[in-house]
């Protein structure tokens, strides 16, 4: 009984975890020198092609902003890198089937206790990308893209903060390994 309960919470625990992880990536232009890159701005054509809502706009440039400073940049009127965005969002459909030895259709609340049979379940989840964009403001050329793929936040109080960790998480690719050798 205590393998079957130690199964259980692992599964669990892996299972939240994989549901909170975000997937992240970078690119950059390697003839670029980051360590020039001190000031930022937010490259509005950019911002309002996103299709997104003004409010997760908002939380976004909000989380970029706390990140960029974080960091050591200082946002400017006249900047070195301009900052854009690009969002895009999957709606998953998930179906499970529950037919079967286990929980039963209600869980260990089943009239069936442990043996019972189930039924189909389906839920949905929002997968989304945000790709980040650092554009030289000089030559008006992207020196840096870092994309962050992960799931939503469905709930309203739980919104920043889902976007505060995908975006640190992206921007925990900025400067680049190579950058910080020039």
């Amino acid at each position: 009984m205590k393998a079957i309960k130690a199964v259980i919470l692992l599964f669990s625990v892996g299972l939240l975890a994989s549901c909170s992880s975000v997937r992240v990536a970078s690119d950059y232009d390697q003839s670029a020198n980051f360590n020039n890159y001190k000031t930022f701005a937010f490259f509005k054509p950019g911002i309002d092609k996103a299709e997104i809502s003004d409010l997760d706009k908002k939380r976004i440039l909000k989380a970029i902003e706390a990140e960029m400073l974080s960091k050591g940049f200082t946002k400017s009127e006249n900047p070195a890198v301009l900052v854009s965005i690009f969002t895009t969002a999957q709606q998953r459909v998930n179906v499970y089937n529950n037919y079967g030895w286990g929980w039963g259709a209600w869980g260990p609340w089943s009239p069936w206790g442990y043996g019972g049979f189930g039924g189909n379940s389906v839920s949905t989840s929002t997968e989304g990308t945000l790709y980040i964009d650092l554009i030289d403001a000089e030559k008006k050329e992207l020196v840096w893209q870092g994309q962050g793929t992960g799931y939503l936040a469905r709930k309203m109080d739980k919104k920043q903060n889902r976007i505060n960790e995908i975006v640190g998480e992206i921007l925990q690719e900025y400067p680049p390994q190579m950058a910080s050798s020039n």
